[in-house]
């Protein structure tokens, strides 16, 4: 399998090459203390990936393509944008499963718009967040106004980056 460079990866690359520049400037021991503080992330998070990546895969096998287009195609819009608002809401899991699933859909052929729904309401609406830490913390009001709001964005994120998609997409 190759891959391909694409302007996301030579961006980042570019920007980590550059930050890496400046702090070799700043102190060359600093790259050490960094790549110390990267590996620390990373063995925090590195469980949580490869299980994203492999229900990813296990989706992708799961579920045929036909399915993922008649609920998140192209073909009707409304309500692919409104079936990614569901699955959004009851997705489990953070970025780490959610990015991945998003792009094998991707991949398998559904629309922009409804993905878009799916990770605004991700985002925005997680019920478990919602429940575990920001009621809690932050109590029922700010939350009910915060949530209240965020309830009526994804279909709206997702019918405008359908439109926004396509228009980028022409160029």
């Amino acid at each position: 399998m190759t891959r391909t460079m694409d302007v996301a990866l030579i961006l980042l690359i570019v920007i980590v090459l550059s930050v890496a520049a400046a702090v070799a400037f700043k102190d060359p021991a600093l790259i050490w203390v960094a790549l110390g503080h990267s590996g620390k992330l990373l063995g925090n998070v590195w469980l949580e990936l490869l299980l994203g990546f492999i229900l990813a895969g296990l989706i992708h096998v799961l579920i045929p393509e036909t399915l993922v287009l008649r609920w998140l195609g192209k073909q009707n819009l409304w309500y692919g944008v409104l079936a990614g608002w569901g699955l959004g809401l009851l997705l489990p899991g953070g970025p780490y499963v959610t990015f991945p699933i998003a792009a094998n859909l991707f991949r398998q052929g559904a629309a922009p718009g409804p993905l878009i729904a799916l990770i605004s309401a991700k985002v925005l609406l997680s019920p478990i967040r919602v429940v575990s830490f920001e009621a809690p913390l932050l109590g029922w009001p700010m939350t009910a106004a915060r949530l209240l709001p965020s309830l009526l964005l994804p279909p709206v994120l997702g019918l405008m980056g359908q439109w926004l998609y396509q228009l980028f997409e022409q160029k």
